[in-house]
């Protein structure tokens, strides 16, 4: 198989990298400063423990494709429609995105539609270089088909094993989105951390976003896995550890705001939990404060982490006491 990975930013340049680096073939599909250094000067990988420069294959569009192609659709979720837009339907696509919606956005128009839940530290310093900071792996990606596996499908298991075979761990899994679900739940802190930063009271914020969720998700019967399952799956095997010059900024979310990008991915992340309590008649005013105030740091292009914790916490204060009347 070839592997096309669609938005080869730090999560989709890493697993490129490392497919690439196990002996398949990989296309990387980037825009702008990025895609130009690509093409210029390959992709730079960095780990805590290597640096290696690799001459992959980059464009900055579509392609002629053959019946042999997967894509790996590694955009903000914002980006998916547009991103997907130019490339055949008959093609099977793996969506390597945080959040739930994308699967299901995806499979209007692909019929052959896989979930990926990312476990995977990883961040662009500079265009052409990506900084994978997992150790001893750079990332462990649970694959699965959406909305259920397929008899006789075992594509799966193809990627799984080929993403194995050198610095990620591939598990091929018949729930995909249940691990998906859990990962939204540790997403939902992206926005206070873009917001204000790790300061005191950071924590506080998220935790109250995560327990908002996990009752509309129980409300509404949707399954997750628990934190006690993902760190027995996980162990010790992608611990984020430090690279000697990069400094480790925040996570996706953070790092949208400090490339101005305009966008961010709350409405996705939050505003799941958000769209969720609407349906079942829930109030959800720590997710939609969260949603609505990083969309507009994004919008405003205002810095990451320039929100006192205290006026983020005064808005979900007023938020829910108008809920309340």
């Amino acid at each position: 198989m070839r592997y096309i990975v669609i938005g080869a930013g730090a999560v989709g340049g890493t697993i490129g990298a490392r497919l690439f680096q196990g002996g398949h073939e990989v296309l990387l599909i980037a825009r702008g400063a990025h895609y130009e250094a690509l093409r210029r000067d390959g992709l730079r990988l960095i780990t805590p423990e290597s640096s290696e420069t690799l001459d992959i294959p980059a464009a900055d569009g579509p392609v002629p494709t053959r019946d042999d192609d997967v894509l790996i659709l590694a955009t903000k979720s914002q980006d998916t429609i547009a991103a997907l837009a130019p490339w055949p339907a008959d093609l099977p696509v793996v969506c390597a995105q945080n959040g739930v919606a994308n699967e299901r956005m995806v499979l209007r128009r692909f019929e052959r539609v896989h979930g990926m839940c990312v476990w995977l530290p990883a961040q662009i310093p500079q265009p052409g270089v990506v900084a994978a900071h997992g150790h001893p792996y750079s990332g462990m990606l649970h694959v699965g088909r959406y909305p259920q596996p397929v008899d006789g499908d075992d594509l799966d298991a193809r990627i799984a094993d080929d993403l194995s075979k050198r610095g990620l761990v591939g598990r091929a899994v018949p729930d995909v989105m249940r691990w998906k679900y859990a990962k939204l739940l540790g997403n939902l802190g992206n926005a206070v951390e873009a917001l204000v930063g790790h300061v005191p009271g950071m924590a506080e914020v998220a935790a109250d976003a995560r327990a908002e969720a996990r009752a509309v998700l129980e409300h509404a019967g949707i399954a997750y896995a628990t934190p006690e399952e993902e760190a027995d799956v996980r162990g010790r095997q992608v611990d984020a550890r430090p690279i000697e010059g990069v400094a480790r900024g925040g996570g996706s979310s953070w790092q949208s705001l400090a490339r101005a990008a305009g966008s961010i991915e709350a409405d996705y992340l939050n505003g799941e939990i958000v769209l969720l309590g609407r349906e079942h008649g829930l109030a959800t005013p720590v997710n939609e404060t969260l949603r609505r105030e990083a969309n507009r740091f994004a919008r405003e292009r205002q810095a990451p982490g320039s929100m006192p914790v205290e006026t983020l916490r005064a808005l979900i204060d007023a938020r829910s006491a108008a809920g309340s009347r």
